[in-house]
């Protein structure tokens, strides 16, 4: 298992610097934190689920959650430990956040190499959070199902994202009809089946993208027809063109 080729740890936060399929082991920490891929995406897995997390998101990870992160593409990941009275106003779950530009700057400056006074620290911390309350949570997340016949179409799509079956193909290979699959997506996950098949396939997008394939190949992968069907859909859910994407995590 490829392991982290630099870390640098401190009481606040830390740099670590993953080659391509890079995984931790699994653990938590009694502080809520935030990680951040200033280069590559990372997945972060928990019981919650499985978010990807691009240059243009952050996810807030709270304490003794417990997950493990994977590198796609060369990853440059930096963690911000927040302090319990501003962790109490982050979520208490994982979500993955849209990071906007002053997101970005101060989680750089926070993990950069200036070591920074306590009470500038605590003020970018502050503005941290004050930006992130107002950012809306981007889809980025696969929630984890628990249904035994929700895993088994999960497996089948995470096997081959590019399966075009409908519930009514998929359902007899899991036990399980059409509409019961649906209610169950709905009820249990909060999506209907066609919103959770197409979060699958740009998070698997946004990984393929990530090892340096081209649009085109992984518009096929990933499902569509033509690669103007998966840039229209990517943009739609990430905000930018998997062009500018790819070009974006590149170290």
């Amino acid at each position: 298992m490829p392991v982290a080729r630099q870390s640098r740890i401190w009481p606040s936060g830390g740099v670590h610097l993953w080659p391509s399929g890079g995984t931790s082991a699994a653990h938590s920490h009694p502080r809520g934190h935030l990680v951040y891929a200033a280069a590559g995406v990372l997945s972060i897995h928990s019981e919650h689920g499985t978010s990807i997390v691009p240059a243009n998101r952050v996810a807030w990870i709270p304490a003794r959650s417990t997950h493990h992160h994977r590198a796609h593409g060369d990853t440059d990941m930096r963690i911000v430990f927040l302090p319990p009275s501003l962790a109490r106003l982050a979520p208490t779950r994982p979500a993955v956040l849209l990071a906007s530009g002053l997101v970005r700057e101060v989680l750089l400056t926070l993990t950069g190499p200036r070591e920074l006074e306590r009470g500038v620290r605590a003020r970018l911390h502050r503005v941290l959070v004050d930006e992130l309350r107002e950012a809306p949570e981007q889809p980025t997340r696969l929630p984890e199902p628990r249904d035994d016949r929700l895993r088994g179409v999960a497996r089948i799509l995470a096997d081959n994202p590019a399966d075009n079956s409908p519930l009514s193909a998929l359902g007899p290979r899991v036990g399980a009809g059409a509409r019961t699959l649906s209610r169950l997506f709905r009820d249990e996950l909060g999506m209907t089946f066609y919103e959770w098949r197409t979060q699958l396939r740009i998070c698997h997008a946004l990984v393929l993208l990530a090892e340096g394939h081209d649009t085109t190949h992984v518009a096929h992968a990933c499902g569509w027809s033509n690669p103007s069907s998966f840039i229209a859909a990517f943009t739609a859910i990430i905000g930018t063109t998997p062009g500018r994407h790819q070009r974006r995590t590149r170290p």
